[in-house]
């Protein structure tokens, strides 16, 4: 973001995408942070339904679709315990690869202007967040939480403040719900990746985006 913008505050804004191929949750526009709730978050972030097994005329049994493979577990798994700023520039490019096909949600959270200090009228989806996060249904997965800018300021700096915003909600969570460390993968993207590439400096750009990477089940036994 630019440092002489004027503007009160800067906002990140996470978007609701489609779950899978045949899963999809979806809210009109953004999520405002003071209306989300913590089972819009375990239903977005939630893994997709395995098919259930059943036998045919002329086929065995069909096995049901792997959440995550070998390989992406195992580089899932190499990243777990890396700090925001240790991340290659390639490495982020096949998160925000993987990230594609990922249950994903979008929450509208604001931080203070030109800081990664988190606005007191966003705590409140941030701690919908976390429930959502130490929820029996979620706990112990691998999320990437990934911090993103507007067109505005130099790449350097946005680069910097996406990584800045993205450890701020890692450290938040951590610190008050006891989300493990290790679960959350910081990852700033700066401008690289806009939202609305026809409108460089709209809001819609300024977001923090949370990726369901494994299940739980899948992530233990990798």
């Amino acid at each position: 973001m630019s440092k002489i913008s004027g503007r009160p505050h800067l906002t990140a804004i996470l978007s609701i995408v489609s779950i899978g191929a045949t899963l999809t949750f979806g809210i009109a526009g953004a999520v405002a942070a003071e209306d989300v709730t913590e089972d819009q978050i375990l239903r977005a972030l939630a893994p997709p339904a395995k098919k259930p097994l059943t036998r045919g005329l002329s086929v065995g049994p069909q096995q049901a679709e792997p959440v995550i493979s070998a390989e992406e577990g195992r580089f899932v798994q190499k990243l777990r315990g890396r700090s925001t700023r240790s991340l290659s520039a390639s490495e982020r490019e096949e998160i925000a690869t993987l990230a594609k096909d990922k249950p994903k949600i979008d929450l509208e959270i604001t931080f203070d202007y030109n800081s990664a200090e988190i606005s007191a009228k966003s705590l409140s989806s941030v701690q919908a967040l976390g429930k959502a996060l130490t929820n029996p249904d979620l706990r112990g997965s691998t999320f990437v939480v990934a911090g993103h800018t507007d067109a505005a300021g130099s790449d350097g700096y946005n680069q910097d403040l996406s990584e800045r915003r993205a450890d701020a909600i890692k450290r938040y969570l951590t610190e008050n719900y006891g989300v493990a460390a290790a679960d959350l993968v910081t990852v700033g993207y700066g401008e690289s990746k806009l939202k609305d590439p026809g409108q460089p400096l709209a809001e819609a750009n300024r977001r923090v985006q949370v990726v369901n990477m494994a299940n739980k089940a899948t992530a233990s036994s990798q």
